[in-house]
C-alpha cells in the first residue's frame, strides 16, 4: 500500500485520469504498444499525484487468460512510483475472470490504494480515499470510487446502474467525513459508466467539450446523483465508457465529466490522451484539461463552487 495521499506544499493535488485502456489477448498487439506509449507520455507530462483508472483496463471476452492482460497493464503503471487507483468497467470481467479475481492480482501492486470495499453491497472496488494537508495529517479532500457494474438484466436491457446499497453506502461514508470536519469536504468521485443525470447536462447546465455519440448510461436512476446533491460533498465525477466523449458539464452545481479514452484496441475516433483534474487545498474548486499522446493540451475547464464556510 503506497503512503496517505498528501496535497503538495504549494496546497495543489494532480489526479490523472486514464479510462477504457481496453489491452487485449495475451500477445501485445501494436495498439496495445501505442496505448502504453500514451500512458508514459501523460505521466511524463503532468507527473500526477495519483493515477485513476476508470475502468475497462483490458479486454476479457474472448481472451484465454486476461488476467496476463491485467498484469501487464498493472505493471506498466505500477513501475512509475505513482499512487493509483482504479475502479472496473463493463469488459473487465465480462468472460474468464471475475472482478474478485482481478482484485486478487492487483493487491500485489506496491503502489495500488484500491480496496475491495464491503462485501455485502454491490460491487468490488466501492471505497473512498482521503487527501490530507500539506501543513498536517487533517484531511482536506476525499475521493469516493465506485462500482458502477456491467450489463443490466435481460429483461432490462443495456448497462448496470450504481445499486441502492451502493448509494446507502455513499451517504454514510460522506456523513462519517463531516462528522470528522464541520463542513462537507470538497470530493471527487470516480466511476466507469455515466450516470443518466449525464443526458441532462444539456437541457439544464452548462457544457464544454466533445460529445460525439450518445450518452450510453443505465435505463435505471437509482439516485446517486441526488445522494450527492444533499450530501454537499462531491464537486464532480469522472467516467469512462464512450469513447467519442470527453465533455464536462456542470448540471446544478456538480460538473459531470467524462474522461479522454486511452486505449487504442477500440473504436473511437478522438485522438488518445488522459484528462488531468488539478485540486487545490482549502478551495471547493478544480482545474482540468486533457493531456495528449501527442503532447497538446485541450479542453481547459473550471469548476468554482460556493464554499461551505
Amino acid at each position: 500500500m503506497a503512503e496517505q495521499l498528501k496535497f503538495r506544499e504549494d496546497g495543489t493535488f494532480k489526479i490523472l485520469q486514464l479510462t477504457d485502456l481496453h489491452i487485449g489477448g495475451d500477445v501485445e498487439k501494436a495498439e496495445d504498444i501505442k496505448t502504453f506509449n500514451v500512458i508514459d507520455k501523460v505521466i511524463e507530462a503532468e507527473m500526477p499525484d495519483l493515477i485513476a483508472v476508470t475502468g475497462d483496463l483490458i479486454w476479457s471476452e474472448g481472451v484465454d487468460q486476461p488476467e496476463k492482460s491485467y498484469r501487464r497493464v498493472l505493471d506498466h503503471i505500477d513501475k512509475r512510483n505513482i499512487p493509483f487507483a482504479i475502479v472496473y468497467g463493463n469488459h473487465d470481467s465480462e468472460a474468464n475472470i471475475t472482478r474478485e479475481e482481478l482484485f486478487k492480482i492487483q493487491e500485489d501492486y506496491a503502489n495500488s490504494l484500491a480496496q475491495a470495499g464491503p462485501a455485502h453491497i454491490h460491487g468490488v472496488g466501492n471505497y473512498s480515499l482521503p487527501i490530507q494537508s500539506s501543513k498536517n495529517d487533517i484531511v482536506e479532500s476525499v475521493l469516493y470510487f465506485m462500482d458502477s457494474g456491467a450489463y443490466a438484466p435481460a429483461h432490462i436491457g443495456g448497462y448496470e446502474w450504481i445499486h441502492l446499497d451502493q448509494v446507502q453506502w455513499f451517504v454514510e461514508e460522506s456523513k462519517k467525513y463531516l462528522r470528522e470536519n464541520e463542513n462537507p469536504l470538497p470530493a471527487l468521485a470516480f466511476f466507469h459508466i455515466p450516470l443518466p443525470e449525464y443526458n441532462n447536462v444539456f437541457k439544464y447546465g452548462k457544457m464544454s467539450g466533445i460529445k460525439n455519440e450518445m450518452i450510453c448510461s443505465p435505463k435505471i436512476n437509482s439516485g446517486l446523483f441526488t445522494a450527492m446533491l444533499e450530501a454537499r460533498d462531491v464537486m464532480g465525477t469522472f467516467v469512462g465508457h464512450d469513447h467519442d466523449n470527453d465533455f464536462c458539464g456542470e448540471l446544478y452545481g456538480i460538473s459531470l465529466c467524462y474522461g479522454r479514452s486511452t486505449g487504442y484496441n477500440v473504436y473511437g475516433g478522438l485522438e488518445r490522451g488522459g484528462r488531468v483534474i488539478q485540486l487545490y487545498e482549502g478551495k471547493r474548486e478544480f482545474d482540468s484539461w486533457i493531456q495528449l499522446g501527442d503532447g497538446k493540451v485541450v479542453s481547459h475547464y473550471k469548476h468554482k463552487g460556493k464554499s461551505e464556510n
